[in-house]
Order: C-alpha cells, then structure tokens, then sequence
C-alpha cells in the first residue's frame, strides 16, 4: 500500500492547515486528566490501552498490547468523528512519537491515505504557537467502513522460522540495555529473541528528537537490510507500539513497510520459546 502524502507534517504546516483532524495519542499516567487540562485546540484523545490495544488478562497470548480487530478499531476511528476521506494528523509526547506512530501504523493498515504523525509532537506544536485548549473538545461521530488490516503482520510461529533463516531479518527497536538483557522494566524475564538485530529506534532521531532527514534514514536502513526483501523483514519491540516508531521511519525514507510483530518480546518471553539472556551471552 502506497500514499503520496508524507508520513511525517511539520508544527508549521500544522499550523497552515485549519482542515485537518488532530487526534492526541499522549500517554502515561492520568492521560485523559492530562489531556482535559491542555491539549491542542482540537485535538480528540486516544487512549492506547482501550483504543489501540485489546489488552488481554494474560499476555502470553499475543503480548501487552495485542492489535484490536480491524472491526473495533473502525468503529473507535467512528467515535473520533472520522471519514476516510478525512486528512489526519496524530501527535504525542514521547521520544519522537512511539505512541502516535501506533496510531498511524493502525489507520493505515485499514486502508487510510490522509495520515501523518506531527514531527517533535506536543512540544514542537507548542513551540510553534500551536493554540491550545481544556475540556473536551465536541464533533460529531461518524461510520468509518470497517475494513481488514492491509499491512502486513508476523505471528510468533513466522518469527520463529525468520529468526533462523538467512534470506529474513528480524529487528528488535528497544535499546541495547533491553537487548543485552541489562535491564528489563516492563516484562518479566530480559533479553531478546535470538537471530534478531538491535537497532533502538532512537537511532531515527536527531539530538532535538526531530526524525532525521528521510534521505539519511534510506541510507541506513538500507546497509542493514542489504539485499533482504520487505516482505522478509519483521520488525518488533516490547509489546508491538514503538516497533510502529521504526515502521514509520522506513516509510518516511521511502522504503516499503515491513512486517510488524506486534506480540513482541511480552509475548515471546513468556513462551516456551529459544531466547538470548545475559547469563548465555
């Protein structure tokens, strides 16, 4: 699936374009509280745990934040008011935009053009004199057609065959401590899915946390892919969500999006599956 329209929108053009549908997908503690007290003049909240998310009682199956059906998620995308002929713009706050970037991953999996993901996110908008807004902003509903996932998604038992074939790359987006099995602060056992690659998605950021330039992300997402296919690559995280991070700068540099493993490492690790931890390192 292709859009003309870059992933990534400026605090500036923002700002030029008064059409646009602003969702805030800000996450942490007390985010609606968070989001009622200030938020981009607009702009209608997300939560990823009940909009983003079917988040299960027991994480084995599927992770923290297994993907909703397509179905439920048009019908969340009907209760923000959208239409799929409507231009989209989706923000956070978080390291370059991990969580919005789940939003995006979503909307366009189900078909969406219109989407992008504000550049520096909250912070850049404000800088730029983006008004805001408290309460809770009033639109009214619409029916967004439900429609299956188009982009392409890997399950544990794909991962599992990829990770030890050489014609497949799997890449793990969390940081090197994570991947080393250092430190571990969200699941129960650290370390990483053997035959897979650490490239921390911090690497698609310039020091002021701005994605850097699309010209720079091809070159190196293209030294590590070397001759491996689209289709071949799984790309993964903790829980599925800032994966997402690393699926948009692929497609910000014009490469074809990757495969998402949204179960994770949350759902590997508490499989009985092959892993590489500190002690056998």
């Amino acid at each position: 699936m292709s859009t003309t329209l870059s992933p990534l929108i400026t605090a500036e053009e923002l700002i030029a374009n008064p059409k646009i549908i602003l969702i805030d997908a800000r996450t942490g503690a007390n985010t609606f509280e968070t989001y009622q007290k200030e938020h981009l003049k607009g702009a209608r909240f997300v939560d990823l745990n009940r909009d983003l998310a079917a988040v299960p009682e027991n994480p084995t199956n599927g992770g923290r934040h297994p993907l909703p059906s397509s179905q439920d998620f048009a019908k969340t995308l009907s209760s923000l008011g959208i239409s799929p002929s409507d231009h989209v713009v989706v923000y956070d706050d978080k390291n370059g935009s991990n969580f919005a970037a789940r939003f995006w991953w979503m909307i366009r999996a189900i078909g969406h053009e219109k989407i992008q993901v504000l550049n520096g996110g909250y912070p850049a908008a404000i800088q730029a004199g983006f008004p805001t807004n408290s309460g809770i902003e009033t639109f009214e509903k619409t029916i967004y057609p439900s429609q299956e996932w188009k982009l392409s998604l890997a399950d544990i038992e794909e991962v599992e065959k990829a990770r030890k074939n050489d014609q497949n790359i799997v890449i793990d987006v969390r940081d090197k401590n994570r991947f080393d099995g250092l430190v571990e602060p969200l699941d129960l056992i650290a370390g990483h899915i053997p035959g897979a690659v650490n490239v921390p998605l911090t690497e698609n950021l310039d020091e002021n946390g701005f994605f850097k330039p699309a010209d720079e992300l091809a070159e190196k997402y293209k030294a590590i892919l070397k001759d491996i296919k689209s289709e071949n690559t799984i790309v993964h995280c903790g829980s599925g969500v800032t994966a997402c991070h690393t699926l948009l700068a692929m497609d910000y540099a014009g490469l074809p999006i990757p495969k998402l493993y949204a179960g994770s490492w949350s759902e590997w690790s508490r499989n009985d599956r092959e892993m590489a931890l500190k002690e056998n390192k």
